[in-house]
């Protein structure tokens, strides 16, 4: 019985070590340095204009339908908050996010850079 039980706390500490918490490695210097390939459709300024994108200061916590960017209809009916785990996801593939239709076309295939971008958003409150 002990083997058991030391073998389900072995799987639970391995489970929580690799879930999302690895995104907090972020280096938010370099994500401002990626975050140049979004600079032509996304502003980052407070109270910044929309562009072909969404304006994504303070982004990071925000309700993932939670803008006033009238061209936002992709994500418009969608629950949740844009933390880590919905960011990422986003980034790696916007077009796969939630199935449905979206304008955004740049995918960021590289886990670092995600997690550099991740890091980055956070400090724009």
């Amino acid at each position: 019985m002990k083997i058991v039980s030391a073998f389900a706390l072995a799987a639970t500490l391995t489970v929580a070590l690799f879930s999302g918490s690895a995104m907090a490695d972020g280096d938010a210097d370099k994500g401002e340095k990626v975050f140049k390939k979004c600079k032509s459709c996304h502003t980052v300024d407070s109270g910044g204009k929309h562009k072909s994108g969404p304006n994504l200061f303070g982004v990071y916590g925000r309700e993932v339908a939670g803008t006033d960017f009238s061209k936002y209809k992709a994500l418009s009916a969608d629950d949740g908050v844009w933390d880590e785990d919905n960011l990422d996801k986003w980034l790696e593939n916007p077009k796969k996010y939630n199935g449905k239709k979206t304008s955004m076309s740049l995918k960021l295939k590289k886990e670092d850079d995600r997690e550099d971008v991740i890091a980055y958003l956070k400090t724009l409150k």
